[in-house]
């Protein structure tokens, strides 16, 4: 069909002058000498309408558009049809007009709202009163065939086939008003019975002036005819008085449309609406001054949604647009344009308004900035992801480090407004670059919006660092001065849980929340305990799966129990299983000491009467070390002399003492846990259980007498050779060189303690005791035994190391 069409204009074409544009669907029309079409021009597409006329076909009207085409082609007003071109040649007469949709469509379908149609009647109003008064002429063709809206909602007056100026006398009307199609419903009472020439003995404008009450008569009703006339049936009461003065049988007492107008435009008047002061002001917006700018804003903020939303999106939006932009309009113009908008198609939209936001978006200008973020929920629909990733977002985020707080805030509030529109590189990169600014700004308000738009944001970042970032923002805003900065981390921490691990949420999450449960503020001591028992709930969901204990069962376990291993029968207690372990591994540890070799090392001198057994455990190799390292640590400083006696005091350091008690023995089985106390003069030092009773304490290491009843002192001098490198005792070669002479059947002799082992004498006295026997060739071994029962003293100085 389309191709007919085309085919069908260019053979036309081809017969006359060229004409660049395309015929569509023809338009149905009241009775008329032309034909209606939509069209769309060639070079751009753009949508228009072409009114045409054939010669042949109606060569009796060829008068009627020509004076038309004339009449269209000179007369230039607002109210009058645009023409974009026109062709004329043998066969065919064509116009080519803006979009038109003819009156009679919103007439019958009874869509108008009286608002709207006192606008419109508004505007025809206006363009009579221009042609009877500044052009001198008369329409004689007003009827609602003669009326069209364009797309912008707005009426335009058409139907130039008698317009004829009155000072003419040759002019059409006169001689071929008769003619026009359907004149005889809407002609004057005096014109019908005097004829068009009437017109010259009455003023030129009362034929206009009765022609225009038809109009509102069938504005109102649908349809007119000439007994109507002055009925005053379903129009508007405001209108009535200068309605049936425009309808006055009389032709000089008749109302003009002039003065029709100016009724209306008195305050109250049916002309005084608001949208028709939106109208009149939205035309020169950019000349106003300030103050009439904003009345006019404040005007237009009042509309409601019966007017006409073509008029919004064609005329008022771009000059909104122009006057936020350019005109200094500012925030109060950009709200009004967010109002139109709304009820924009997609394609309107990115059409007219994304390219201005766009650049409104780059304007430093805070107060339009502030704007453009209040106003965004009302947009980000109507916008891709690649237009705010790409394009608005690196202009946001401009705000976050300005200077005015109030900046600053609506910024971080459009947060969640954009989330959905960003990518997650965006979000997990410059996105929370910025909000660790923020959550760190000197306005305590903006902290805690910070950490309100972290909790409601947290479901898109990525899930790597989420935890991380959660716990650090909600960590630190618990410890903010400000109370809803604090109250606000609680709450978010609340709706996050299901983001945190249960390590997390015990480990993390728990300790920082609890120091608020002792806050100073009762707000936050509540919200702490909800929050809290947040937490504890999903730790005690998760830990109902966990098993009650990872340990290898009893009968995987072999061997004696070791110390450190909990057993069932100590389980009442928390330090039941310790002892029972010490005592059992005691126990275990009865029998001789037996050197790596093999042998068993020689008898001990000992003063002690033989029919009594021994309490002190055996000791191997290394225990003797450890026991040895701890008494040097308890010996003088390296500063004094170091005595060497050639003695069995490496067998006597392993000796009972009478007094030593049954607990001691215990400790000394692990290498005596206890500290040694020296000083202590009413308990015998434990060290020096070999020691006969006349020997000085105050040496562990002398020799023991041979007899306990010859007790002659003797004074023997220091050592000639100081105790000067300061290094540690050579326990390995001391221990070395004793199972060399025991190996070799040396038993007596001059046995060296290891270097750094002797301990000095008091700096008050140059000489000390020493009381020399023989040793005995065999001396009597006594069996030790391991007495396992526990001390009846308190056993605290034997933890005193612990």
């Amino acid at each position: 069909m389309d191709f007919l069409k085309s085919a069908v204009a260019s053979a036309m074409a081809a017969k006359g002058p060229p004409f660049p544009y395309n015929f569509g669907d023809k338009v149905d029309l009241d009775p008329s000498i032309w034909t209606l079409y939509n069209g769309t021009r060639r070079e751009d597409g753009s949508d228009c309408s072409i009114f045409s006329f054939e010669i042949a076909a109606n060569r009796s009207a060829l008068p009627l558009a020509r004076n038309a085409l004339k009449k269209l082609r000179t007369l230039r007003h607002p109210g009058v049809i645009k023409v974009l071109d026109t062709v004329e040649s043998e066969t065919y007469i064509y116009i080519a007009t803006e979009r038109l949709v003819p009156l009679r469509w919103h007439v019958k379908r009874k869509s108008l709202s009286p608002e709207t149609a006192k606008w419109g009647l508004y505007s025809i109003a206006r363009t009579v009163k221009f042609i009877n008064d500044e052009a001198s002429s008369v329409h004689g063709n007003l009827k609602v065939a003669s009326v069209y809206t364009t797309e912008s909602g707005e009426w335009k007056l058409g139907g130039f086939e008698v317009l004829s100026n009155v000072k003419d006398d040759e002019a059409v009307i006169y001689t071929y008003g008769s003619l026009v199609p359907d004149s005889g419903r809407y002609t004057p009472p005096e014109l019908a019975k005097s004829g068009w020439d009437a017109i010259k003995r009455s003023p030129h404008s009362a034929v206009d002036a009765y022609e225009f009450g038809a109009l509102i008569f069938e504005i109102f009703n649908g349809n007119f005819t000439s007994d109507q006339a002055g009925q005053t049936k379903n129009i508007p009461p405001s209108l009535h008085p200068s309605y049936k003065r425009l309808n006055n049988p009389n032709p000089k007492a008749r109302l003009t449309v002039a003065h029709f107008l100016e009724q209306g435009r008195r305050n109250g008047s049916f002309f005084d609406t608001p949208l028709i002061k939106l109208t009149e002001g939205v035309e020169n917006l950019g000349v106003k001054t300030e103050e009439e700018r904003e009345a006019f804003l404040d005007d237009l903020d009042q509309v409601t949604d019966d007017f006409p939303e073509d008029f919004f999106r064609m005329k008022v939006l771009p000059e909104l647009l122009k006057s936020v932009e350019f005109g200094g309009g500012g925030p109060k113009a950009f709200g009004l344009v967010m109002k139109i908008a709304t009820k924009l198609s997609n394609e309107d939209f990115d059409a007219k308004v994304l390219p201005v936001l766009l650049r409104l978006f780059g304007n430093p200008d805070r107060a339009i900035r502030v704007c453009l973020l209040d106003n965004l929920p009302l947009m980000i629909d109507r916008l891709s992801q690649k237009t705010v990733n790409d394009k608005i977002f690196p202009q946001i985020v401009t705000g976050f480090t300005d200077v005015a707080p109030v900046v600053r805030e609506q910024t971080l509030k459009s947060v969640l407004t954009i989330i959905t529109k960003l990518s997650d590189r965006t979000i997990n990169g410059e996105l929370l670059k910025y909000l660790a600014k923020t959550a760190n700004d000197e306005q305590p308000g903006i902290r805690t919006n910070t950490t309100i738009c972290l909790g409601k944001i947290a479901k898109y970042l990525g899930t790597s660092s989420r935890s991380k970032v959660l716990i650090a923002a909600f960590s630190r805003s618990l410890r903010d001065p400000f109370i809803h900065a604090r109250n606000a981390a609680l709450m978010a921490l609340s709706v996050t849980s299901e983001h945190f691990s249960d390590e997390d949420c015990a480990t993390r999450v728990l300790p920082a929340i609890c120091p608020s449960l002792i806050d100073k503020e009762k707000l936050i001591r509540d919200q702490a305990v909800k929050t809290l028992d947040v937490y504890v709930q999903k730790i005690k969901k998760a830990v109902e799966s966990m098993p009650e204990t990872v340990l290898p069962p009893e009968s995987s376990v072999s061997g004696n129990p070791r110390m450190g291993t909990p057993q069932a029968e100590a389980a009442a207690g928390w330090a039941g299983w310790a002892i029972s372990s010490f005592t059992n591994k005691l126990s275990a540890a009865a029998g001789e000491i037996t050197s790596s070799n093999g042998a068993s090392p020689g008898p001990a001198t000992s003063s002690a009467p033989p029919s009594r057994p021994s309490t002190a455990a055996p000791i191997t190799s290394t225990s003797s070390a450890s026991a040895l390292h701890r008494q040097a640590v308890k010996s003088p400083p390296p500063s004094a002399p170091l005595t060497r006696n050639p003695s069995t005091a490496g067998e006597a350091f392993f000796e009972d003492d009478d007094n030593h008690d049954d607990g001691d023995a215990d400790f000394d089985a692990w290498g005596d846990m206890g500290d040694m106390d020296e000083d202590d003069t009413s308990t015998p030092n434990r060290m020096a259980a070999s020691i006969s009773s006349n020997q000085s304490n105050d040496n562990p290491f002398a020799e023991p007498s041979s007899s306990s009843a010859k007790k002659k002192p003797a004074a023997i001098p220091a050592s000639s050779k100081p105790f000067d490198d300061g290094s540690e005792p050579d326990f390995a070669g001391w221990l070395a060189q004793q199972a060399e002479k025991k190996k070799g059947g040396v038993l007596g002799g001059s046995k060296a303690l290891p270097k750094g082992l002797g301990k000095a004498t008091s700096t008050a006295s140059s000489t000390v005791k020493k009381t020399t026997a023989p040793v005995k060739s065999k001396p009597v071994v006594v069996k030790k035994k391991i007495d396992t029962k526990p001390k009846d003293e308190d056993g605290d100085d034997g933890w005193g190391g612990w």
